[in-house]
């Protein structure tokens, strides 16, 4: 039985990993940066109207892979913009739980 639960312990761990993230903040809907569907151009406008017209969520685009933010509220002001967000990784959800986010450099 503490094997199966050192077990359980090890994986939840290794889902969860805390880091630094850099990538660009755009929208579930056009997440690769494709926001040629929308007919307004790139940028703030296209990505917040997803997330305010759509129902889409603010996600880092890390030019591989979209990570759903935490912290949607922070992530509006960065909308189209290249960031670092400092927080965990919930490899499971593909979410980052926010600790900060930030002009990246």
């Amino acid at each position: 039985m503490k094997k199966i639960a050192i077990g359980i312990l090890a994986a939840a761990l290794t889902l969860a990993a805390p880091g630094t993230f850099t990538g660009l903040i755009t929208d579930s809907e056009c997440a690769k940066g494709d926001h040629t569907a929308m007919n307004m151009g790139p940028g703030a406008k296209c990505v917040t109207e997803c997330v305010k017209g759509m129902g889409a969520k603010y996600v880092l685009y890390d030019g591989k892979e979209a990570y759903t933010l935490s912290d949607q509220k922070s992530a509006e002001k960065f909308a189209a913009k290249k960031v670092t967000v400092k927080g965990t990784l919930d490899a499971a959800t593909k979410t980052i739980q926010v600790d900060s986010i930030m002009a990246a450099k």
